[in-house]
């Protein structure tokens, strides 16, 4: 049986404490992974910040770039050894996976060791009170031991999204991937060692939240900042964790992102596009459509259009052809999710399509499987409304105005992002401004530009990064003042 270890400066450790990793699609036992306890958590935090004073923290800039792109190029090379790996932790499409889930866990480490060679730090030059001249000018320092707290949904692609830039600016860091999908986390351990990554500055931590690697993780003293994406409640944890030590923090949170249809869209792309923001990723996706508002002229040829869409998406396993909607990563989640199909019936939704779990033949029918589901009729009040659900699923509303567009988008608690048709372009830069979001996609979902600063407003995230924004966060800007 598969054992995934932990990756601690540079070896992979086992421990006497092991949990199942369970697939998706049919709920068979992939392997086992070895929990990491305190003493786990004190040595790779002991190696992690020795690493800091090794090799690797005398390394230039120019060798730790190419070290960089030499991991991306390995991943690369081990295309098929990650994307098997994505598949059977997640379930998700191959499609998806091959497309967008290893390039993007590839490409982050190209663009911040890019960025991490190119950006300028600032310089002046000024008179002082004696008449002399001074000069200031900063330098970038690393932040230290940097946590990375990852998700279940995107695992590779979330977790390299910040292990990528923590590493071009000089940091090491300790890994804790979500309990259900430990695969690519330790898979890139063999990258590190393949490329030779000095000992201690990537490492992996397996486990669950509280009283277990993560909670060890986040409260150990010598943890320099914390990154996570996840939910909010957890969020909150962490961030009184960091208290202690005051200690910073970068989070992507939860979201009840908004779309926004006006009768003027193109039709085909809009119901096209919201087809992929609610459902994609069996709606696993923090950046995902679970509130649509649809202009009244045209609310209900769009609800019939999605209607179709959505039961034309074929449910089943990534290697069978055609597929486009996987399983719900476990059956605590399956639960959770009908929970959420049941409560809309019961506060007096009309079901357009779905609201139960296909049928699944043979095995499959040990998976993780909900229909893709449709809502109307539900005031702002009613818990799929309000409640992140994070599902295949989304509840359409109409409007009249615009400025009656922005009200409900902005009624929540959260602020991660939406999605906004209009063939207007007065429409769209009025939207953009006022609707109260880290990111507003226009005509489009899910396009990234990784130089641009990305995070949440509201409950759904402290802090930006991407780009040069990520700089920020993975380091210290020291000011120089030198009296001529």
């Amino acid at each position: 049986m598969k054992q995934y270890l932990n990756f601690i400066h540079g070896e992979f450790v086992a421990t006497a404490k092991t949990f199942e990793n369970r697939a998706p699609v049919d709920n068979r036992v992939l392997g086992l992974v070895h929990e990491a306890g305190q003493a786990e958590v004190n040595a790779a935090v002991a190696g992690a910040r020795a690493a800091l004073k090794g090799d690797w923290g005398r390394m230039s800039v120019v060798k730790r770039v190419d070290m960089l792109y030499a991991v991306a190029d390995e991943i690369n090379r081990r295309f098929d050894d990650f994307l098997q790996a994505e598949i059977a932790d997640t379930g998700k499409p191959l499609s998806l996976a091959s497309h967008i889930d290893i390039p993007r866990g590839a490409a982050n480490f190209k663009v911040f060791a890019d960025i991490i060679k190119n950006v300028p730090t600032e310089s002046f030059q000024m008179t002082t009170p004696d008449g002399g001249t001074a000069v200031s000018y900063a330098v970038r320092s690393p932040l230290g031991v940097v946590a990375v707290v990852c998700p279940w949904n995107l695992p590779l692609l979330l977790m390299t999204w910040k292990v990528g830039p923590a590493l071009a600016c000089g940091n090491t860091v300790i890994v804790k991937p979500s309990e259900e999908t430990p695969a690519t986390a330790t898979l890139l351990g063999e990258v590190m060692n393949a490329v030779g990554v000095p000992p201690g500055v990537y490492n992996v931590l397996h486990g669950f939240g509280p009283g277990s690697a993560g909670e060890f993780l986040t409260k150990h003293p010598g943890v320099s900042g914390i990154t996570f994406t996840g939910e909010t409640r957890t969020g909150e944890a962490i961030m009184a964790a960091a208290a202690k030590g005051v200690r910073p923090v970068s989070f992507e949170l939860g979201g009840k992102n908004a779309g926004i249809v006006f009768a003027d869209c193109d039709f085909d792309k809009a119901v096209a596009g919201i087809t992929r923001s609610a459902f994609e990723n069996c709606g696993q996706v923090c950046l995902g459509t679970e509130r649509v508002y649809v202009q009244r002229p045209i609310f209900d040829q769009f609800v019939a259009a999605l209607k179709e869409k959505a039961e034309a998406l074929k449910v089943g396993p990534s290697e069978q052809p055609g597929v486009n909607l996987g399983p719900l990563i476990s059956a605590e989640h399956k639960q959770k999710v009908l929970s959420y199909y049941a409560k809309a019936v019961a506060e007096g939704a009309t079901v357009v399509t779905g609201g139960g779990v296909p049928d699944m033949p043979g095995a499959l029918a040990e998976g993780h499987w909900v229909q893709p589901t449709i809502w109307t009729g539900l005031p702002e009040t009613a818990s799929v409304v309000r409640e992140e659900v994070f599902g295949p699923c989304c509840h359409i509303a109409p409007f009249d105005t615009e400025e009656e567009a922005i009200a409900l988008a902005n009624a929540t608690d959260y602020g991660l992002a939406t999605t906004v048709w209009t063939q207007n372009l007065g429409t769209a830069h009025r939207m953009a401004a006022a609707v109260e979001v880290g990111l507003c996609w226009i005509n489009s979902w899910f396009l990234r530009d990784l130089r641009t600063a990305f995070g949440g407003a509201k409950a759904s995230g402290i802090g930006r990064e991407g780009g040069v924004h990520s700089l920020e966060f993975y380091t210290e800007l020291r000011n120089v003042m030198v009296k001529l």
